[in-house]
């Protein structure tokens, strides 16, 4: 489960899937992803649930390398953003993930738990925060649509973010 643990701590911060499937071949070459709807700035295919003025951490930027992520390869994640509060332990996120019209992963989980995968630890101080972070994908990623919703809370239940990255694609190589 690296590439799904993955996508969700980059949607948490921003926000370990081995998939045992059979051995598949993809495109190298897709069209960069991005999101649909009230997009987060920088190449990635990130939106908001919501108007994020509200939020407790302000996205300036994220940018993905390569866009949109490859199989096999190892993709940077790099995040900017200001937390408007201390966020303490306790926080959760509410993480969605869907291949096609299937659910692969439904739950919550302790935001303090998760964000040791991008080398972060709680609290999450007040103020600016950079993040660069690089993940070794797996080859075997089922070709498909995947939809990743992360809802993110303190311990107090006030939103820390909430964003979709609604249409992420792998395609099957058939030459």
């Amino acid at each position: 489960m690296k590439f799904l643990s993955t996508a969700a701590t980059f949607l948490l911060c921003a926000a370990p899937f081995s998939v045992t499937a059979r051995s598949l071949d993809f495109f190298d070459i897709q069209t960069p992803i991005k999101a649909e709807g009230k997009h987060v700035e920088g190449e990635n295919p990130l939106e908001y649930c919501s108007d994020p003025s509200s939020y407790i951490l302000q996205i300036e930027k994220v940018d993905l390398s390569p866009n949109p992520p490859l199989p096999g390869h190892t993709l940077t994640i790099s995040a900017k953003g200001t937390f408007n509060e201390r966020v303490e332990k306790g926080a959760y996120v509410l993480l969605e993930v869907k291949y096609g019209l299937i659910t692969l992963v439904r739950q919550k989980a302790d935001l303090c738990d998760q964000i040791v995968n991008v080398d972060l630890e709680c609290p999450l101080e007040k103020g600016e925060m950079t993040l660069t972070k690089q993940v070794d994908l797996p080859s075997q990623i089922p070709p498909g649509r995947y939809k990743v919703h992360a809802d993110v809370y303190t311990a107090d239940d006030r939103r820390i973010t909430c964003l979709d990255a609604p249409n992420v694609e792998f395609k099957r190589n058939f030459l």
